[in-house]
């Protein structure tokens, strides 16, 4: 992992921290587990996009984008085309 993302990392993980010892009085403990719960999967998505990013160059513009050539108009088309889905599920625990 590169530089910046350990430091993103520590500031994220550091912000949860503070706003934990903040919350520590005014929220229940069953609401505690929670929170912590959706604060690592907040951090580990946001690590997972970030390193995504960085290994693959950043996220592709609609300009850099090759399409073939539409055949027809609109009008002439009657069923519209679905796109199919490029996004697998990730199963959570």
């Amino acid at each position: 992992m590169s530089r910046d993302g350990e430091r993103l990392i520590e500031l994220v993980s550091e912000l949860g921290t503070r706003m934990g010892n903040l919350l520590t009085d005014m929220v229940p403990p069953s609401a505690q587990v929670h929170l912590l719960n959706a604060q690592r999967e907040l951090i580990t998505a946001l690590v997972l996009i970030y390193e995504h990013r960085v290994t693959t160059g950043g996220a592709p513009t609609r300009s850099g984008r090759t399409r073939p050539a539409r055949r027809g108009t609109a009008a002439t088309r009657t069923v519209p085309r679905r796109r199919a889905s490029r996004v697998a599920k990730i199963p959570i625990e």
